[in-house]
């Protein structure tokens, strides 16, 4: 089975994440923590921006590829992924400028959410509807 849109996805989301833990280890160097995040709060953002990521992205590509599988059109896949993409580069901009409320952190997890739960009823639906 080839998937080509959400290994164009996941591919995107594998950079986000790539540059995520590249900010993490850069911090950690210049600081000299090696483990946890030494109390400092820019390291433990960013520690906490890398891992938000991490939790959301695996299982946004899971329902991708399996509406991708199920045979949805490749609008709403492009829609979808595209959706996945900003919404991560927003929350993660929007959470290194503040670790309170921001425009990049508040329609990061919505965009997120709307995404998550869209893709989650699509899959459920294609169920039903190819019994």
């Amino acid at each position: 089975m080839h998937l080509p849109i959400t290994a164009l996805y996941a591919g995107l989301c594998g950079l986000i994440v790539f540059i995520l833990a590249f900010r993490v280890v850069v911090l950690r160097r210049r600081l000299r923590i090696g483990m946890g995040d030494g109390n400092n709060a820019d390291l433990a953002r960013r520690i906490r921006i890398h891992a938000n990521a991490v939790e959301h992205i695996p299982l946004l590509l899971i329902l991708l590829a399996l509406a991708e599988g199920l045979g949805a059109s490749p609008a709403l896949l492009h829609a979808a992924g595209i959706g996945v993409v900003i919404a991560r580069v927003l929350h993660a901009s929007g959470m290194t400028r503040s670790a309170g409320h921001s425009f990049g952190r508040f329609w990061g997890v919505l965009i997120t959410w709307i995404v998550l739960a869209l893709l989650s009823i699509w899959c459920v639906a294609l169920y039903f509807l190819r019994g």
